[in-house]
């Protein structure tokens, strides 16, 4: 009997396709409310540290380089007060075989698709994981589908995208492209039941526990580097698992005094699945379209529930404009010799800045560059956005409007740091567990859960939920 794949049907059956395409049975860690058993979770769907560096060793990911960027850091020391300007490094994740930490998860992320016996996987992506899945399939030996989000309805696809298109296919990945829409989610579950392959999400246990190497390999490489540890690790932040996996690595590594910053691209007003707004963003990741909604509701992903959970790890959250990424992606290339892709150098633009209020003593560490070239470059990012309408000025980055126009910074003084309000984002994630869960009363289990997932205090939560007019039983 054929199954009814009408787009509600499919949708209907999204929580069976879902189960059966990552092996994991998430009921086990639920409480029947808002909580679940988190650790729990990271710890028996996951894998232990051990296991995931020899994973990776076994494809070469990881031990990626620490690099120190003085010349960057002297211009940073040029636009700061007297005494302050802290050293900038770098996590050189480009080492690894498809150009980005990505790898780390997709390594994981495969080798556990074969170890249950699938025959391929899929990944709904249109950046860098789409690649890393690829390159790591090809390795094992398993076929390979990527969904891509990648054309307007106008059939106008991003060049960055059309660039991810072409290295998966290098791959011998097979990439099916759509227009943005709802369609995406649809075609992937379809997908996933029709092959019965592997839904090699970024949004697993195993997945966000990939990045946990990252975290934990900094710190060990810098104590050997300067005999201790950074006083701020930069992340770039989109869904929310790099600053996820790399904050527990950090953990892991018994660095809890290290400072966990997030960095996003501004993209405040333009709605990622607008077809009017698709072609006018120049960053397909990092940014904020991305880092507030994953950052307020982690459960809106591809999985019943997230491992990736920012608020829980992040210290700080800031927010740094187009102009200003692309400003710092040439000054990386044209001072330390050393081109990487913009999205990668968002955490970059915001340690620039930040290292101006530190003293010069102290130390960042950006977690992670990614591959440039083709579609990926800025000159082809600038170049569509200016076939998009939108002007290309220098002066001041906080005249830019996304969707309007990209501000060049006319000096590098101007490069800003601007804090996103973390209580502000706390307080949006526990209304949204409120309203998605129709609570108007939690138990005990819920309310200590709250604390835990918005990295909060009780007095916090409880004048959130009083605002929202719930009790605890």
């Amino acid at each position: 009997m054929n199954r009814d794949m009408s787009y509600s049907a499919v949708m209907s059956r999204k929580n069976e396709i879902m189960k059966k395409a990552i092996g994991i049975d998430y009921s086990l860690f639920e409480s029947g409310g808002i909580s679940f058993d988190y650790e729990r979770m990271m710890r028996e769907a996951g894998y232990s540290l051990e296991e995931i560096q020899r994973i990776q060793s076994g494809t070469g990911v990881g031990n990626t380089p620490i690099l120190e960027l003085r010349n960057i850091t002297a211009l940073a020391r040029k636009c700061a007060p007297k005494g302050k300007g802290a050293r900038i490094f770098i996590k050189d994740e480009a080492a690894n075989p498809s150009g980005s930490f990505k790898a780390r998860r997709a390594a994981n992320a495969v080798y556990h698709a074969k170890k249950l016996g699938y025959k391929g996987v899929i990944a709904a992506t249109s950046g860098n994981y789409g690649a890393a899945v690829a390159s790591q399939a090809a390795m094992a030996g398993l076929k390979c589908i990527i969904v891509q989000e990648c054309y307007d309805s106008k059939m106008v696809g991003q060049p960055e995208i059309l660039e991810k298109q072409r290295v998966c296919e290098a791959y011998g990945a097979e990439v099916v492209q759509l227009s943005v829409g709802p369609e995406l989610f649809y075609t992937f579950l379809r997908l996933l039941e029709e092959t019965g392959y592997f839904n090699a999400s970024l949004y697993t246990p195993f997945g966000i526990a990939g990045v946990e190497t990252l975290g934990y390999e900094l710190v060990m490489q810098f104590r050997e580097k300067l005999g201790k540890d950074p006083d701020k690790v930069l992340i770039t932040h989109a869904g929310g698992g790099n600053v996820t996996g790399t904050a527990r690595g950090i953990i892991k590594a018994g660095a809890d005094k290290v400072e966990v910053v997030g960095a996003s691209v501004d993209l405040s007003g333009l709605h990622m699945a607008s077809d009017k707004d698709f072609n006018r963003k120049s960053f397909t990741t990092g940014h904020t379209g991305f880092g507030i909604p994953f950052a307020t509701w982690p459960d809106r992903a591809d999985v019943p529930r997230n491992a990736a959970r920012p608020l829980r790890y992040l210290d700080r959250y800031l927010i740094v404009k187009q102009g200003e990424v692309f400003f710092v992606t040439e000054a990386l290339s044209v001072l330390e010799g050393i081109e990487r892709g913009p999205a990668g150098n968002t955490s970059l633009t915001a340690a620039f800045a930040l290292a101006q209020e530190m003293d010069e003593d102290q130390t960042i560490v950006v977690q992670e560059t990614e591959y440039t070239g083709a579609g990926k470059h800025p000159m082809p990012q600038i170049s569509f956005a200016k076939q998009n309408g939108i002007e290309v000025l220098f002066g001041d980055p906080d005249e830019e409007i996304p969707g309007k126009n990209i501000v060049f910074p006319d000096e590098p003084s101007k490069i800003k740091i601007r804090d996103f309000d973390l209580s502000k984002a706390k307080a949006s994630y526990i209304k949204n567990a409120i309203n998605n869960y129709g609570k108007t009363e939690i138990n005990r289990n819920d309310f200590d859960f709250l604390i835990k997932d918005a990295k909060s205090d009780e007095e916090f939560v409880l004048s959130v939920l009083t605002e929202l007019g719930v009790k605890i039983s």
